[in-house]
């Protein structure tokens, strides 16, 4: 375990873990929320999100650009496209709006043109794997490559098995038994 995911996993576990009754984005309900936002915007611990999700796309090979729906993953992006530089990677970034813009371009994604590119969709906690699979949709039709799904988070529901059955790799970085938590 590299010294910055033992890092992130401490700040997690004591930052962003939260107890107590909670309705998730797929409505389902939980007994603790995994905030990562409060920690993907935290100039401590960003750096560390960047270095550990460099770490864990650096197996896929021939990656141009990360990114995927606005807004949990325009931080994770962000920060992987700033660490992989500090490297040496050249990682672009790219947006992907919920819905194409009503004015202006009309765009839906956000950044260099990613046609014929191979891309990573990212997400900051996945549970039903709905966002990065939003997400997919409008990078196909852009005509981007999708090499992988990766998660700074794993919640242990059916994210995973969604994003597989759609024909995605699916990359974890943290997994609940990292965090000290069981699936709900």
């Amino acid at each position: 375990m590299t010294d910055a995911r033992t890092q992130l996993i401490e700040h997690i576990t004591n930052e962003a873990v939260f107890h107590g009754d909670f309705t998730l984005t797929s409505g389902k309900k939980a007994s603790y929320y995994i905030d990562l936002r409060k920690l993907s915007l935290d100039h401590r611990v960003a750096p560390l999100i960047g270095q550990v999700m460099v770490d864990l796309i650096a197996q896929v090979p021939n990656v141009d650009a990360v990114g995927g729906l606005t807004m949990g993953a325009d931080p994770i992006a962000s920060a992987v496209l700033h660490q992989g530089a500090a490297r040496g990677l050249s990682y672009d970034a790219f947006v992907v709006r919920k819905e194409p813009k009503d004015h202006g371009r009309g765009r839906q994604v956000e950044g260099p043109d990613l046609a014929g590119k191979r891309v990573i969709v990212l997400e900051d906690t996945s549970t039903t794997g709905g966002s990065p699979l939003k997400a997919i949709e409008a990078l196909e039709k852009v005509g981007a490559e999708i090499a992988a799904v990766a998660v700074v988070v794993d919640r242990a529901t059916e994210a995973q098995e969604r994003i597989e059955a759609a024909g995605y790799p699916y990359l974890a970085a943290i997994r609940l038994s990292d965090l000290g938590l069981d699936p709900q």
